[in-house]
């Protein structure tokens, strides 16, 4: 396997030119100038970024399938996938409830939109129509039908995480069913998983390449007019992320024996990839890597991922309240204590299928102002404009979110290294209790 070790063994030869995330940096830098100076040739570095997505995208299916059925066909306590999937959903909506709140608590607190002023029947609603029609078409029924793939082979094709999950569980506990027979399936998936994450390796050499080509399509297609605009909405998010992570997710590290800035180093690779793509799919196999790395047994990982891809987006969670109360501040749309709760509680359900959807968490803006019916759905133009840079901010806290959800269900189930766990990103507390031979 091309393992994250080599990785580093590589980029140490070039010192700090060779790591990746500074590769990743200087990419970004470039395209940002670029999409600047020369919007015309920025917006016409698009395929760069796409491609990029594109051949992650294009490995995920693969990358979940061998991890998700390598775990649970090597289980010899099937009851045991029952529970990890158990107590993921508790925790998953445990976190999501926190998100919300926060949310919605800050930016009733800020008031960003507070004396825009804005008139909806002054707003143009051409460039949204299409994620208005996408999200008319987005019901509970259609979502969990939407996790039953066509065909099994489609599953792997298609690229929704929940549907290979799906597969993945069925076909893991049909292997492990059979005993003896399934040894040789095992064997060769576990052959498989070292060629995939092999071809992942080789796909993230062109990471600089794809965070260039992905943020000069950005800066040259919005330009930095609606940043100004916008700014204090813009601030205001990415205030309420980093608050949340510091002490929403730093209290569930803390609990973990995790040291959050330890955490944050070990995975700034992903997040400087995360903050320029706006996707944290570009970085799911690899997070399936440094989760196992850091002591979390496959099992665990392989479906704790994969589910919290869909079920755990705390940043997509912080995004749909605070831009959603925004756009009623900025529209003069009074929200009572009840029209609030009312938007958390169908939150907690459209928020859910942010994941594998074209324009995902916008989609699923238009969807719950739909829905609320309070909150004018024509509004959602006014940030059309910064919707990609308010998804640096999300993408980050789903990404540190989701690691930190594997480490609480490994802990949970006992399946967890706390030894090596302490030497990697371990905090004080747990250092002390598994001290670092000299």
């Amino acid at each position: 396997m091309t393992d994250l070790g080599e990785t580093t063994r590589k980029a140490g030869r070039f010192g700090l030119v060779g790591q990746l995330w500074f590769q990743v940096l200087a990419g970004t830098v470039l395209g940002i100038l670029l999409g600047h100076f020369a919007p015309a040739t920025g917006v016409a570095m698009k395929p760069f970024g796409d491609a990029f997505i594109k051949l992650i995208r294009m490995m995920i299916g693969p990358v979940i399938f061998v991890t998700v059925v390598h775990g649970i066909a090597g289980m010899n306590d099937m009851k045991s996938v029952g529970r990890v999937a158990l107590k993921s959903i508790l925790y998953f909506e445990a976190v999501t409830i926190l998100a919300l709140i926060f949310g919605l608590v800050m930016v009733d607190l800020w008031q960003p939109g507070a004396g825009m002023n804005i008139d909806v029947a002054a707003i143009d609603t051409a460039s949204i129509k299409t994620y208005v029609a996408t999200a008319h078409d987005q019901t509970i029924t259609g979502y969990f039908m939407g996790i039953i793939p066509d065909t099994f082979a489609s599953a792997l094709t298609e690229g929704h995480v929940l549907q290979v999950l799906f597969v993945s569980v069925l076909f893991g506990i049909a292997i492990a069913a059979i005993g003896e027979r399934g040894k040789p399936v095992y064997t060769l998936i576990d052959s498989a998983s070292q060629g995939f994450f092999r071809i992942i390796g080789y796909i993230m050499y062109f990471a600089p390449l794809g965070a260039f080509g992905a943020i000069a399509f950005t800066v040259g297609q919005f330009g930095t007019a609606s940043l100004w605009s916008l700014g204090e909405l813009i601030i205001e998010f990415f205030v309420v992320c980093g608050l949340f992570t510091a002490i929403v997710l730093g209290g569930i590290a803390h609990w973990c024996g995790v040291s959050l800035w330890r955490l944050l180093g070990y995975l700034w690779d992903e997040i400087v990839i995360v903050a320029a793509t706006t996707s944290t799919e570009t970085v799911l196999p690899r997070l399936i890597q440094k989760m196992r790395k850091v002591g979390c047994e496959e099992s665990v990982v392989g479906f704790v991922i994969p589910a919290g891809y869909s079920f755990n987006l705390d940043g997509t969670c912080l995004y749909l309240t605070t831009v959603a109360v925004f756009l009623a501040q900025a529209t003069n749309t009074h929200l009572t204590l009840w029209h609030e709760l009312g938007l958390i509680a169908v939150l907690l359900l459209t928020s859910k299928g942010a994941a594998g959807v074209a324009g995902a968490a916008f989609v699923v803006l238009a969807a719950t102002l739909n829905t609320t019916g309070t909150i004018p759905v024509a509004s959602i133009a006014l940030i059309l404009g910064i919707h990609r840079i308010l998804a640096e901010g999300l993408t980050f806290v789903n990404l540190v979110g989701n690691a930190l959800a594997t480490i609480v269900i490994a802990k949970w189930e006992g399946k967890l290294d706390e030894r090596t766990l302490a030497a990697m990103i371990g905090n004080a507390r747990l250092r002390a209790k598994y001290p670092v031979a000299a």
